[in-house]
């Protein structure tokens, strides 16, 4: 029973903390961009220990009520057991004699206003990091071309723009596929009334766990579309 309860509230706080630090790494990006040189590394090392211990917190925070809404839900069920007879023939002696099975199940009981509740949290941890990311990537790739623009007049602002979001295209890719496979969690959330799994379990898990996939797919969602990245890793893998 404690494994059920804690396990689902966990894992909400280990993935939407992956997002939260995502968001935070691109907002520490976008001001080394505006700093530029006047950037106070020292400074953001600083903050980054102070935002690691209060992250979980304050996600934890938002979820703590789910441990709290859990019952259990006890329901027998009845069947037949077919009784034979080794003497006589199954048609004469056949007999389905009804016992009766107990089973248990772990449901979470919301009222209408803690479940809007639920779902204003849910697009605040999932919408509100994709914004800041998307932003970010916006604001280094025209802002890199903006500072470009003025120093290599050269070229046309619209040339460095189209540079930049060459070198950056991971910046924008990153966050659009992160938002694509957050999709799935979303719209499981927003279906009212009780969901029955048994007639298709497996997509049901399928499009669940689908949202807890963005963890796991941070060198194919961040390395593989950089350039600089891959090279990097490549050199790391010569050495």
């Amino acid at each position: 029973m404690l494994a059920v309860v804690f396990l689902g509230p966990f894992l909400k706080l280990c993935l939407y903390l992956d997002g939260w630090l995502n968001a935070c790494i691109a907002i520490e990006r976008t001001v080394n961009v505006s700093k530029g040189v006047t950037f106070n590394k020292k400074m953001s090392r600083h903050m980054a220990r102070y935002i690691i211990v209060i992250l979980p917190i304050l996600i934890m925070g938002t979820i703590i009520h789910e441990p709290i809404q859990h019952e259990i839900f006890e329901y027998p069920i009845q069947k037949y057991v077919l009784i034979e007879n080794n003497n006589s023939t199954m048609n004469e002696s056949s007999e389905y004699e009804p016992i009766i099975e107990h089973h248990a199940i772990c449901i979470i009981r919301y009222s209408r206003s803690l479940q809007t509740y639920n779902t204003v949290t849910l697009f605040l941890h999932l919408i509100v990091p994709f914004v800041a990311n998307l932003s970010s990537a916006i604001f280094i790739i025209f802002g890199t071309a903006r500072q470009r623009a003025t120093i290599q007049k050269n070229q046309t602002f619209k040339e460095h723009a189209l540079k930049q979001m060459s070198e950056h295209k991971q910046l924008l890719i990153s966050p659009l596929i992160l938002l694509i496979l957050t999709i799935p969690r979303i719209i499981l959330s927003l279906v009212s009334g009780c969901v029955d799994p048994s007639s298709n379990p497996w997509l049901y898990l399928c499009a669940y766990f689908i949202s807890y996939i963005p963890p796991m797919l941070v060198f194919a969602v961040f390395i593989l579309p950089s350039e600089l990245y891959m090279k990097t890793f490549k050199d790391s893998l010569t050495r």
